[in-house]
């Protein structure tokens, strides 16, 4: 080989190969710092874990038979790691919104329910649920009824629910 072709090749060799080893250390460093797998991200999803993270599903209000009360059913789903509490609700279809509690099919009032980390509060027909009083207006099926849900650390969520059918189950 003659000296001027090796020449040639080893100043198209070596930037290149720099090339490679600066991207290298460059993905290596980005990935220990902020990545998911670094400690960064460790502490991250820890911190997100370790609060509540609230999501309304399934709110629904079925038409009543009257203008006096009406009830109200949804589920709170926490994906967190932390427990929180529904503390109060209130509603633009009535100024006393209660919550009450089933047991041996017996209803009473309570002040607050528990939002289980990892887990869900059902407010259904039959269980817990909230009570409407004195309401403002009789929903028909078809309206929407809104709520606005006080949870002790995750503070006010609002939901909208749609007013169904008298004899409305949602399928389980």
């Amino acid at each position: 080989m003659r000296p001027a072709s090796r020449a040639r090749r080893s100043a198209v060799v070596l930037p290149v190969a720099a090339s490679v080893v600066t991207a290298l250390a460059l993905s290596l460093v980005a990935c220990s710092s902020d990545g998911e797998g670094g400690k960064d991200g460790e502490k991250k999803a820890a911190a997100t874990k370790s609060v509540p993270r609230l999501k309304i599903e399934g709110a629904y209000v079925p038409q009543p038979v009257d203008d006096k009360m009406a009830g109200g059913f949804l589920t709170v789903r926490n994906s967190g790691g932390t427990a929180d509490k529904l503390t109060s609700v209130t509603s633009d279809l009535s100024g006393d919104v209660t919550m009450h509690k089933t047991v041996k099919q017996q209803m009473s009032a309570v002040k607050s329910f528990t939002v289980p980390a990892d887990g869900s509060l059902k407010l259904e027909r039959g269980g817990n649920h909230l009570m409407l009083m004195e309401l403002k207006r009789k929903p028909k099926k078809g309206d929407e009824v809104t709520f606005t849900l006080h949870f002790a650390k995750s503070g006010a969520v609002t939901v909208k629910a749609p007013v169904e059918a008298t004899n409305h189950t949602p399928d389980k």
